[in-house]
């Protein structure tokens, strides 16, 4: 006889969320001021926008987060490098 075993991490998970809310913990620093969070309980994904609001992640924003953090991560190292000379 087969038995199955039932996960009901995901729709537990999401009912909490639902009846309390997300808790958001930051993922990844994208700049100062932009950071990607995810949930501790449904891994739901989200970053901040242009106004500094949650807003989804999307593949696109994704994308435009990688981008903005290259930009940063260069002009920070050459102003550093800048100010040591």
């Amino acid at each position: 006889m087969n038995t199955s075993t039932i996960h009901h991490g995901n729709k537990l998970s999401a009912f909490f969320c639902s009846l309390f809310g997300h808790h958001y913990v930051v993922s990844r620093k994208v700049t100062g001021h932009i950071k990607e969070y995810k949930c501790l309980h449904c891994q739901k994904q989200v970053t901040t926008d242009v106004s500094g609001k949650l807003s989804a992640l999307t593949p696109q924003m994704q994308e435009i987060n990688s981008t903005l953090e290259d930009m940063y991560r260069k002009r920070h190292n050459r102003q550093q490098v800048s100010q040591v000379a």
